[in-house]
């Protein structure tokens, strides 16, 4: 999966406390040591966080300030009164509790929530299932807009039907914060938006109403993420999840609008894209990789996910490579 862990990456390593201004203009003293803050949590096993920091253009109406991916320790527990920033953050992986706005909540994988000033929780992992999960922190006079704008102000919880797609975005987040170019910071405050907009338009009802169906969708994408490398077919996902192909499909239409069979293709033509910008990489060999015994069969699905064919991929990223006799 993508949320593998590395050092902590800071813009300063040499200021021992910053006064920052959050979204609703209070101040609160944030104490750094080597770089990273003082409200990282250090209840974790890994970690792959930034810092940007607070410091410079102040009165940008948008500013990420960090964010990253921590695997929890086993008795993770967080309990705040307040928090300078606002906050999203995305459950990858694991279970637990949250206490926020006056109610508790039960946390499973591809639950997201946010806080900000002015909001307490409390989050708790469970012991045996420890917690995955991402967190962005951002602050400016659009900031809380931009939630509020979307249902996603401070205290709210909501569930997506697609964590695949958000743990995608979040770790292109994180590699760009923790990157240390130029243009970082601006285009992280371009991710967060994303991340808002894909968060709303992949949200359900079903969390606050949970379903026996919404569980099985569940448990079949999941599936379905997890082999997509080893299953080709309808009938040896519904086989394997132990439901009716007829049912299968009317879950997905349910609640991702889409059948399984093209959710598993757009996971295989990603995997097929990638395997393609390698050099000296043949299409009809990376389709037969992918369970396609027809080189053109491969070629037509790419096409039909992409709107360009394999070849016309290889000739865009390797513009000197040429293939012969490559069906297209």
């Amino acid at each position: 999966m993508g949320y593998s862990m590395v050092n902590v990456s800071a813009r300063i390593s040499d200021v021992m406390s910053c006064l920052v201004l959050s979204g609703d203009y209070m101040t609160q003293q944030i104490k750094i040591k080597e770089g990273v803050p003082d409200f990282f949590s250090k209840q974790v096993l890994e970690a792959n966080r930034f810092y940007l920091g607070t410091y410079g253009p102040l009165a940008r109406s948008f500013t990420v300030i960090s964010g990253g991916c921590e695997r929890c320790e086993s008795d993770y527990r967080i309990d705040r009164r307040d928090f300078p920033f606002y906050c999203l953050e995305f459950v990858a992986r694991g279970r637990g509790s949250l206490r926020i706005d006056g109610q508790t909540w039960s946390l499973s994988p591809g639950m997201v929530f946010t806080y900000g000033p002015g909001i307490a929780y409390i989050m708790i992992t469970e012991a045996d299932d420890p917690f995955i999960k991402y967190f962005v922190d951002f602050t400016g006079r659009k900031a809380r807009r931009l939630l509020e704008d979307h249902g996603l102000g401070p205290g709210i919880v909501a569930q997506v039907n697609a964590p695949d797609v958000i743990l995608h975005v979040f770790d292109d987040l994180v590699a760009n914060g923790a990157g240390g170019r130029r243009f970082g910071p601006q285009i992280c405050a371009i991710l967060v938006e994303l991340l808002v907009l894909k968060i709303t338009e992949m949200q359900t009802t079903e969390m606050r109403y949970p379903t026996g169906a919404f569980t099985t969708y569940q448990t079949c994408r999941g599936f379905i993420l997890d082999n997509y490398l080893q299953i080709h077919t309808l009938d040896g996902i519904a086989e394997a999840c132990h439901v009716n192909k007829a049912y299968l499909c009317r879950l997905f239409q349910r609640f991702d609008n889409q059948s399984p069979y093209r959710y598993l293709m757009q996971l295989k033509m990603r995997e097929a894209a990638k395997r393609l910008q390698r050099r000296g990489s043949l299409v009809k060999q990376v389709g037969y990789e992918l369970g396609f015994e027809d080189p053109f069969h491969f070629c037509r699905v790419f096409k039909n996910v992409f709107g360009l064919s394999p070849a016309a991929l290889k000739r865009l990223r390797q513009p000197h490579e040429s293939e012969s006799r490559t069906p297209s």
